[in-house]
C-alpha cells in the first residue's frame, strides 16, 4: 500500500504539509516518488509515527531526531545481520557450532573481567 501526502496527512491529522515535507526533505523519511509526487510505503507511516512519538510525546527537538533515527537505523540493520549469521550457522555441522559456541562464551566472560 503506497499512500499520498494528502492520505498520509488523513493518517496523521496533528502533521502539517509543510512538516511532512520538510522531514522529506531533512532526510527524515524517504518516500519513493511516483508521477503525482512522493508515495509513502508501510515503513515510511512507521517512520512519520516514530517521527511523530519522538517530537510530542517525548520532546526530542529537531537536532536530535536525526541521531535517533540514525541510531535505530544502525541496530536494525546490525539485528538483520546478526539474523544472517545465526541463520547461516543453523545449516553448519554440530561440532562447528559447539567450537563457535565455546569461542563466545570464552570472549564473553574475558568481557566481564
Amino acid at each position: 500500500m503506497k499512500l499520498r501526502e494528502r492520505e498520509v496527512l488523513e493518517v496523521f491529522g496533528a502533521v502539517t504539509l509543510r512538516q511532512l515535507r520538510q522531514w522529506v526533505q531533512r532526510g527524515w523519511i524517504m518516500p519513493s516518488q511516483g508521477e503525482g509526487g512522493p508515495l509513502f510505503d508501510e515503513v515510511d507511516v512507521a517512520r512519520i509515527r516514530l517521527v511523530c512519538e519522538l517530537r510530542s510525546d517525548m520532546n526530542v527537538n529537531d537536532d536530535a531526531v536525526p541521531i535517533i533515527l540514525a541510531l535505530l537505523d544502525q541496530l536494525y540493520g546490525l539485528r538483520c545481520e546478526l539474523r544472517t549469521v545465526a541463520t547461516a550457522l543453523v545449516d553448519q555441522p554440530e561440532d562447528v557450532r559447539q567450537r563457535l559456541r565455546q569461542a563466545l562464551s570464552a570472549r564473553a566472560a574475558g568481557a566481564h573481567k
